[in-house]
């Protein structure tokens, strides 16, 4: 049996089948960081969504590193293009400048236009020497000053050139360090999971199960969410059509499609198949989105989780969000207090709602709700009643 991380998340359901098979590793409570003996299901809740915090905001971080990477990729194509253009213009203007300074040495074996106008035969021709003098210094002039400029201007871009390089070096090798974060951090999570019995496990998803029920209906009760569900504009129709279309699909992080998502991957992509683009974090989409009371959500906004903003989700009404909750899992149908909310942001907070709206059609309830719920992040670690983040289960993995 072969269970590859790499870059990616670990694969829960072979990592499930491995604890079929091997059963608990004995002996695991004496390392620092696995589960000890007797060790409650709160407590091992608490101490996976630690564990799961840290590989949020290493994924979220490299998420950013390869936003920013691009546009240093692209910087640097426009000015390595902008100094080709200069130093082709460059070696134009050396050329006619030779090419003068020859007519120049050539003419110098015969008689000047100065003293061709002083020889002319009438005052006319005269007039008509000293334009064409006139004339041919300003040309050369001109020619000696494009030279000067386009020197000058080719060793300006030559160092905008190699400032763009650097800067794309730099994150690259940010983009790997932060890879390598998540990498470290999701091996911790499979170490302290390939501690646990199947029994545990399902202990774990049922205390997940149990927080999200009592989370959502703390939320409903509260009064915070619309009374009826609204409908979304053109754009967050698209969008909540193209989300509905991934469900079933696995949370990989790093990934924006089409095969696989991490949160503000699906997120970003649903708008962008819509014909808006937002930006690809969810902490940049909380950040620079216009903010929508919960009370005023309507279907296509989106639903920010945690302190950090770490985590995000499409509202699709009915107190529900489409969501690539965390590694293991896959795009599904949730509940909106499924990870404790932050805040909502509107995407297209010009549009108009549509009159009327048909929803995209969902798989069966067991099958779009089917597994983990919450998302994978939290400022810190939560007390053992929060809601907290359970275990990757043996539901469904890539």
């Amino acid at each position: 049996m072969s269970c590859r991380l790499s870059h990616r998340p670990l694969r829960a359901a072979c990592l499930a089948a491995a604890l079929l098979v091997a059963g608990p590793v004995t002996g695991a409570g004496a390392e620092p960081g696995l589960p000890e003996k007797g060790e409650s299901v709160g407590v091992l809740l608490t101490r996976l969504q630690g564990l799961y915090q840290k590989a949020e905001e290493a994924t979220e971080a490299y998420n950013a590193t390869e936003v920013a990477l691009k546009a240093g990729q692209a910087e640097e194509r426009l000015r390595t293009a902008d100094l080709g253009r200069a130093r082709t213009a460059l070696d134009s203007e050396k050329a006619l400048a030779g090419r003068l300074a020859r007519e120049q040495y050539q003419g110098g074996r015969g008689l000047s236009p100065y003293a061709r106008m002083l020889l002319a035969g009438n005052p006319q021709a005269a007039l008509d020497q000293r334009r064409l003098a006139a004339r041919e210094g300003a040309r050369r002039a001109a020619v000696l000053a494009r030279l000067a400029r386009g020197e000058k201007e080719a060793g300006a871009l030559a160092v905008r050139a190699r400032k763009a390089l650097d800067a794309r070096q730099t994150l690259a090798a940010r983009q790997k360090l932060h890879q390598d974060e998540v990498a470290a951090q999701l091996k911790e999570v499979e170490r302290v999971l390939s501690a646990l019995t199947p029994d545990q496990l399902a202990r774990l998803g049922a205390k997940e199960a149990e927080n999200t029920a009592v989370a959502q209906r703390d939320l409903v009760d509260s009064g915070r969410l619309p009374t009826r569900t609204g409908t979304p504009t053109a754009a967050g129709g698209a969008a909540l059509t193209y989300a509905a279309a991934q469900i079933g699909k696995p949370y990989v992080w790093g990934a924006e499609g089409p095969g696989s998502f991490d949160c503000s991957g699906l997120t970003s992509q649903a708008w962008a198949h819509a014909g808006r683009a937002i930006p690809r974090t969810s902490q940049e989409q909380w950040a620079r989105l216009p903010k929508v009371p919960l009370d005023r959500l309507r279907p296509g906004d989106l639903v920010v989780y945690f302190p950090k903003a770490t985590h995000v989700g499409l509202y699709i009404g009915d107190g529900k969000v489409i969501q690539a909750p965390r590694p293991g899992a896959r795009v599904k149908v949730s509940p909106i207090a499924a990870n404790p909310l932050l805040g909502a942001v509107r995407p297209d907070p010009d549009g108009a709602p549509l009159a009327e709206f048909t929803p995209p059609a969902l798989p069966e309830a067991p099958a779009a709700e089917a597994g983990d719920d919450s998302g994978y992040s939290a400022e810190e670690a939560p007390e053992e009643t929060s809601e907290g983040a359970a275990a990757d289960e043996a539901t469904s993995a890539r």
